[in-house]
């Protein structure tokens, strides 16, 4: 029997998990999907947020302000790229200028540091590109960018490495109340645990209901997305904002840590949580409201669209609590991201007042993951040196993203470890440039077959059936 079982491999999970094995216990983390970071934290915004636009008071406001202030040191720990680059929400009339002077003080109340209301001409200080029609901004310096599925996969490498295990393919159908804790159920596997953790997403108000608890539902709330080539990454500096409405904090525009441009999100509840699509009139609105925010956008740099589905719960604000050893963990809509090492340390302390397992520290937790090579930011000594300790780092794979074999290898041999093709773009990013895929896809599914010991027509896409070839040209018939 494990001591904790943690439903959903997203940041959140990813980090309670982490968090939970600086103690002695046995942690299992089950996801559905075949890979990790594959709901929310695979598409969003990838901002760790200031803090100032949760309610005061809040549980959203409290995590959240935590979480970014914990970020920096937990970027540094587990080798992943942050940039505190500092948000901007811009006003363009006198009405948005109090809703802005209104944010400030929330965040003032909040905890959030620095926070000023500043005039069109000084913002063009910082930011030339601006809208032609904004007339005033709050500035954040304290807000940051960080690439959400690599800190997931960061979190859960780590957590890993500190004795944690990872199941996938568990898609949980079943839990049951047994004597000292839970059997949690999938198709043909089950799970027992003394404390069962939902951090399951969209899905956390369904994995509720399974234990008898209906207090709660989740809407998905559909945003969609444009990323611009790495030639648009420096047309701003900062994360531009406009105000925020009740649907969410509205469409951004911001570098990337790795250099590209985002816009988006939209924001529309939707019924089906499945539902992925972008739409040509969700496109428009990025692209028009995206215009009015900053000037000079050109986007017929888009390399891919995208869309990821929020977890708005029915409170309006995070849910966590527990009870007779079942932790809901839900609603974790934005600021998730930014929230979750905080998240993970309140959900500890929840386990440690409740007393249905002991938190005995352990003497040897190694909270530091080694940082994967990426070997386009050395410099040329240092690119030698690899090249020299292992010769695979002279092969480049992915031309547009100057990815190297070395670090495929390298991915494919880290936990969590990739089983197809998307998994390794999410942790080298080969495929993820102009292209595409269109050149090094082929390579990447040698790799993989190589190392996983399956035949090259076995290889995914991104699991299940999404096979990439069929089989042999002259074998098809």
């Amino acid at each position: 029997m494990f001591d904790i079982a943690i439903i959903g491999a997203g940041v959140v999970g990813g980090f309670v998990a982490r968090e939970l094995s600086k103690y002695n216990l046995k942690i299992v983390l089950l996801e559905k999907m075949g890979d990790v970071a594959m709901g929310a934290t695979r598409a969003n915004s990838a901002i760790v947020h200031a803090g100032f636009d949760a309610k005061e008071g809040s549980l959203k406001a409290k995590l959240n302000v935590r979480g970014s202030d914990m970020m920096e040191g937990v970027a540094r720990e587990l080798g992943v790229k942050y940039s505190r680059c500092g948000s901007i929400v811009v006003g363009f009339s006198e009405e948005d200028r109090k809703t802005l002077l209104e944010l400030k003080e929330r965040g003032e109340k909040n905890g959030v540091r620095e926070l000023s209301v500043v005039s069109r001409d000084e913002l063009l200080k910082i930011e030339k590109n601006i809208g032609e029609g904004v007339t005033s901004a709050l500035i954040a310096p304290t807000g940051a960018i960080i690439c959400p599925y690599e800190l997931c996969m960061a979190a859960v490498g780590n957590a890993m490495d500190n004795g944690a295990r990872l199941m996938l393919d568990f898609d949980v159908r079943k839990i049951e109340k047994i004597g000292e804790g839970y059997e949690v159920f999938s198709e043909n596997k089950s799970v027992k645990a003394k404390i069962v953790i939902n951090c399951a997403g969209i899905y956390s108000d369904e994995i509720a209901r399974m234990v008898g608890d209906d207090s709660f539902s989740v809407k998905a709330r559909r945003g969609e997305y444009m990323l611009l080539d790495k030639e648009c990454g420096g047309l701003v500096s900062h994360t531009v904002f406009r105000c925020p409405s009740k649907m969410g904090k509205g469409i951004l525009v911001s570098p990337t840590v790795d250099g590209n441009l985002i816009l988006g999100p939209t924001a529309e509840d939707i019924d089906d949580k499945e539902d992925t699509r972008t739409t040509a009139e969700g496109l428009d609105s990025v692209r028009r409201q995206a215009a009015e925010q900053v000037s000079g956008i050109n986007f017929g740099k888009a390399i891919t669209s995208f869309t990821g589905l929020r977890s708005t719960g029915s409170t309006g604000d995070f849910i966590i609590n527990i009870k007779d050893g079942f932790v809901n963990v839900a609603g974790i809509e934005s600021p998730g991201l930014s929230s979750a090492p905080a998240i993970a340390e309140y959900v500890a302390e929840l386990i440690a007042g409740e007393g249905s397992v002991a938190l005995e520290k352990r003497d040897d937790f190694n909270p530091v993951r080694r940082p994967a090579h990426y070997f386009r930011e050395l410099s040329i000594d240092e690119k030698n040196e690899v090249i020299k300790n292992d010769p695979a780092f002279a092969h480049v794979i992915c031309r547009c993203e100057i990815v190297t074999e070395g670090e495929i290898l390298e991915a494919i041999r880290t936990n969590p470890k990739p089983r197809d093709v998307d998994g390794v773009k999410r942790r080298t990013r080969a495929s993820m440039g102009r292209c595409q895929g269109g050149f090094c896809t082929p390579y990447i599914i040698e790799l993989l077959s190589s190392e996983l010991g399956c035949d090259y027509d076995k290889v995914t896409k991104f699991g299940g059936e999404s096979y990439i070839n069929l089989g042999k040209t002259k074998e098809i018939e």
